[in-house]
């Protein structure tokens, strides 16, 4: 009787033969004999071949794993892994893109090189029990990379996690998910600071939540992440809150990987940078620029989820005030946050208006900004009056120093310059101040060429452009001005008793109102 063996049907006879005692001991060269040569001589050196062997033992347990075929197998398979991809001769899967050859007609002779994930795709056709126990095999071995091992995951976790929220959830698949995500986290390389990428990381952490992962998990990815929050972006954050009351997304967790960062990062400034090697001053360089995109990263964060109108206030503050002041020298992005949670929260009290407000330095806002800012109706007018007073100062010592360069040569760069270099350094979060600002500079220098037209001498603020004191700020100054000259003091809520308001030392020269129209629509007293 002539008996055909294949890859698919050699484990059922082999646990055929082992049912029905076809040992030696009843005939030589009896059928077990023969399979295990096969297996040996075949099925083991081939990795195709291997693999789907693998997959069909897993129908025949427990008969498969009694007889050694998986475990054969998977051995088998993580010894080819580590070959070294220049004597990889065996066909495989490859179908990434990119990687086609450019040449119409390759040269005669020429080989190709596998590249070194040329066994990822392939073992993706495992279900995540089998995958698992050869992940675990691969890595035991020890030489594999973590970055190669974090990328097999990666594209394990592309080809079986579903794309769709709705089919990520269904209770068909929930428990799978489930279990597929646990299995790719506790499989994750065990350096934490490579071989995943941080959104890599996040988007698990994401489907984490929606599945009902345990707490373990979502503690491991919290850890691991923590090491290298700059390096993502403000899409990858927007992580679902875990429950509807708590809001679109959940913003104490974002808190708490920012904690995580920030702890991590005061533990290397121990002093050890007092030494000036170049080792440890390109640390500190990497530090520095790790803590700017963290101030970034949640700047541009806090503006994204402003928009929801379940986001209490403490949240927003909380997350705001856990960046350390070194990693915002510009708080432009941080007042746009402002801006659009003021906008989107209308009706919230003049205590928390007064509190998201003093998140804010002025002294760190840019020209542009402080532009906006005395244009903005949302602001308390407190806000206001400390932004015309700093802009007035950074003008005058801009004009005093520029007078003082020409007389002599000056060995020293103004203040100005320094801050405008430090702003072009960090860049700005996206958002439609620009826009804004593009309109009322235009209004601004129309006004300041008709100031031009009418001739005489300009005051010192007619200088500065009618674009800083315009309409009914410029009143505001004005008035406030001429109250300090009389020894008033203001009554106001908001302009009076504020701890962030520069002294009034001075009184600037007497300024025309702006002729144009007001663009504030809410009068406040200022006497």
């Amino acid at each position: 009787m002539i008996v055909t063996l294949s890859p698919h049907n050699v484990v059922a006879a082999r646990c055929a033969a082992e049912y029905l005692g076809m040992t030696e001991d009843m005939d030589k060269g009896n059928l077990i004999f023969k399979i295990e040569v096969f297996i040996n001589s075949s099925i083991l050196r081939s990795w195709k071949d291997s693999i789907i062997v693998l997959q069909s033992a897993k129908a025949l347990l427990p008969w498969s794993e009694e007889l050694k075929v998986i475990g054969r197998c998977i051995d088998a398979i993580a010894s080819k892994t580590s070959v070294d991809p220049a004597n990889v001769s065996w066909s495989y899967s490859y179908n990434k893109k990119g990687v086609a050859c450019t040449e119409i007609v390759e040269s005669a002779g020429k080989t190709s090189v596998a590249p070194k994930d040329w066994w990822v795709e392939d073992l993706c056709e495992l279900d995540v029990d089998l995958y698992k126990r050869v992940m675990v095999a691969i890595k035991s071995k020890g030489r594999m990379s973590p970055e190669l091992i974090g990328e097999a995951l990666k594209v394990y976790a592309v080809r079986w996690l579903p794309d769709s929220y709705d089919a990520l959830i269904a209770d068909d698949y929930m428990r799978r998910n489930q279990c597929l995500v646990e299995t790719i986290i506790w499989l994750l390389p065990s350096d934490k600071t490579s071989g995943c990428s941080c959104r890599f990381l996040l988007k698990l952490l994401k489907v984490s939540i929606l599945v009902g992962a345990g707490d373990h998990v979502k503690e491991e990815l919290m850890r691991r992440i923590s090491f290298q929050l700059h390096k993502a972006s403000v899409k990858d954050l927007l992580l679902p809150a875990a429950s509807p009351s708590d809001g679109t997304h959940d913003v104490r967790l974002v808190h708490n990987l920012v904690q995580r960062f920030v702890a991590r990062t005061a533990l290397s400034h121990n002093g050890d940078f007092v030494e000036k090697s170049d080792e440890k001053m390109i640390e500190l360089n990497f530090e520095q620029e790790s803590s700017l995109a963290l101030g970034e990263l949640v700047d541009g964060y806090l503006s994204e989820v402003a928009s929801d109108p379940d986001l209490e206030l403490s949240s927003f503050v909380e997350l705001a005030t856990s960046v350390p002041e070194a990693a915002r020298p510009v708080h432009d992005s941080l007042y746009s946050a402002v801006d659009a949670y003021l906008k989107e929260h209308p009706n919230i009290s003049k205590a928390d208006k007064k509190k998201i407000c003093g998140l804010i330095d002025v002294k760190k806002l840019s020209a542009d900004a402080c532009v906006h800012a005395t244009q903005n109706d949302r602001l308390p007018l407190r806000v206001v009056v400390q932004v015309l007073f700093f802009q007035q100062l950074r003008a005058g010592s801009s004009s005093a120093l520029t007078l003082a360069d020409s007389g002599e040569h000056a060995c020293t760069k103004p203040m100005q310059e320094q801050s405008e270099q430090c702003e072009r350094r960090i860049p700005r979060h996206p958002n439609k101040l620009n826009k804004q600002i593009t309109s009322l500079s235009t209004r601004g220098e129309g006004e300041h060429r008709n100031s031009e037209l009418r001739g005489g001498r300009h005051s010192f603020k007619d200088q500065l452009g009618g674009l800083l004191l315009q309409s009914r700020s410029r009143r505001i100054f004005d008035k406030l001005w001429s109250s300090k000259g009389h020894g008033e003091h203001g009554k106001g809520s908001e302009t009076s008793g504020s701890s962030q308001s520069p002294p009034l030392t001075a009184k600037p020269t007497e300024v025309k109102p702006s002729p144009l129209p007001p663009l504030r629509n809410r009068r406040y007293s200022v006497s």
